[in-house]
């Protein structure tokens, strides 16, 4: 058996497929953790969501959890509060992949999923998350305030909180070069997002897999078809 983990899909299903077919050749007795943002900014949100329930449905071990645009679909979708903060350009890609010309026309099935994914995922050695923890909180109230889990950019890591466990997150886009000399110090907390979605990035344009029991990094340049992105 073998464990890993990745982040901030955000639509782009062809890397995506390329990491877990071609890359990591993914197997039934294999875990695959996914640390939220499978929506928004890129070209098939739809399709993510799609490829991550079918491999699910085919007996992959795949555990997600869920990331603030994942929240931010939802809370949109159910009209919780106007979805602004993208602005057109990053909002209608995702109507786009689902056919729709609102958040309110996304098929049940995609929010029902994405409503029942965890805020974090325990592992005997470490704590997934999607962006990391308030560590000024008592731990039991760290672990339940979910906005920060799913927001926060900037934490001090404290292994004495988690048990001490590792801390796998995502979240901040993050150049691949420092994530890949990041991990091979094996640190107590490792952000894996080298923003796979800004494809016109040189130091970013990465899918990022971590094996957590080796540490080995598997990184896939980005490879969708072309989609207008800023470059961040």
């Amino acid at each position: 058996m073998r464990r890993f983990a990745t982040t901030d899909l955000h639509g782009c299903l062809h890397t995506f497929r390329k990491l877990v077919e071609e890359e990591l050749q993914l197997t039934h007795s294999d875990e695959l953790y996914l640390l939220g943002d499978y929506v928004n900014k890129g070209p098939d949100s739809r399709g993510v969501l799609d490829y991550l329930m079918q491999l699910q449905a085919g007996g992959y071990q795949v555990h997600c959890l869920r990331g603030n645009h994942d929240q931010a679909l939802l809370d949109a979708a159910r009209h919780r509060w106007r979805w602004d903060w993208l602005g057109p350009r990053g909002r209608q890609p995702t109507l786009r992949s689902f056919g729709v010309r609102r958040m309110a026309d996304i098929p049940a099935p995609y929010l029902n999923w994405l409503a029942a994914l965890p805020f974090e995922i325990e592992l005997p050695d470490f704590l997934l998350v999607h962006a990391g923890y308030n560590f000024a909180l008592p731990p039991a109230e760290m672990r339940q305030d979910h906005a920060t889990m799913m927001n926060v950019k900037k934490f001090v890591y404290d292994a004495s909180r988690l048990g001490g466990r590792r801390l796998l997150h995502g979240h901040v886009p993050t150049p691949t070069a420092q994530v890949r000399g990041k991990a091979a110090t094996r640190p107590g907390a490792l952000g894996l997002d080298t923003g796979c979605v800004y494809r016109h990035n040189a130091d970013l344009a990465h899918l990022a897999a971590l094996n957590l029991d080796s540490w080995e990094l598997t990184l896939v340049p980005n490879c969708e078809p072309a989609y207008a992105i800023g470059k961040r």
